[in-house]
């Protein structure tokens, strides 16, 4: 008959094979790397991808006429505009604007009139059927706003491919030397009077004395002096003149003439 083990050999044989595997130090270190890796190489694909932020891009305008706050104040292009020679949409800048509201508040009574004078402008212009109006937020270009008003009209206008209407002469240059078209108002009603030449009769009212006592001075439809030789005893009447000479000056043509 075999033997029967007894119970402290039982109790041995139980715990040997209980006992946890051991490995080596260097092993464990090995392992926990490779997990580690393992881990870290699927994880990226693991976590929820965060939305990325539409970046808002600012919308072409397309044939954007750009007033400037001078061209504003004059207010002859609205007159233009109001015709019809301007196919496009009419662009005011919150610089613009801004320029303007500073104007209306200013406590110089002249630029207070002023600026108010083109604020009603535009609000006519807004109201006006057929004409598109659009205030253009500076800030959708995504750029730092520069300093000077002159200067963001000027890259706003080449971002949309547009241009200026103005009747500053030194935003005029400065844009044209950017290759932005800019358009003056002063030389733009210059080019629309009439032409006269040295022989040209008229029938003109003298309203005033000129420079010279002895000179009077009338005016054409378009705004033209003519200062008539011999003219200051005819004030307030009207009389035919031939035009004798024309002077062009940088604010326009000055006639003058003599009496018929």
């Amino acid at each position: 008959m075999a033997k029967a083990d007894s119970p402290v050999e039982k109790k041995e044989e139980t715990k040997e094979q209980h006992q946890p595997l051991s490995f080596p130090p260097r092993l464990v270190t090995m392992f926990a790397d490779e997990i580690a890796k393992t881990v870290a190489s699927r994880l990226p694909h693991l976590l929820p991808k965060p939305r990325r932020k539409k970046v808002k891009r600012a919308k072409k305008i397309e044939n954007g006429i750009f007033l400037d706050t001078s061209a504003i104040i004059d207010g002859r292009i609205f007159d233009v505009i109001h015709l019809g020679l301007l196919n496009g949409i009419i662009v005011i800048t919150e610089g613009v604007l801004l320029e303007l509201k500073h104007i209306a508040d200013a406590q110089d009574t002249v630029k207070r009139e002023r600026g108010r004078r083109g604020l009603e402008y535009l609000e006519k212009l807004k109201k006006a059927r057929g004409i598109r109006v659009h205030v253009l937020d500076e800030e959708l270009d995504g750029n730092k706003k520069p300093d000077e008003v002159d200067e963001r009209i000027i890259k706003l206008t080449k971002l949309h491919r547009g241009k200026i209407i103005t009747c500053d002469y030194n935003l005029e240059k400065k844009a044209n030397i950017q290759n932005v078209t800019a358009v003056n108002v002063n030389a733009l009603a210059n080019s629309l009077k009439v032409t006269a030449v040295p022989g040209q009769a008229s029938h003109i009212k003298i309203l005033h004395q000129g420079k010279d006592v002895s000179q009077g001075v009338g005016y054409l439809d378009d705004g033209t002096m003519i200062v008539v030789e011999n003219g200051s005893e005819d004030v307030g009447r009207t009389v035919d003149v031939v035009v004798s000479r024309v002077i062009q000056t940088a604010t326009g043509r000055i006639l003058f003439a003599k009496r018929i």
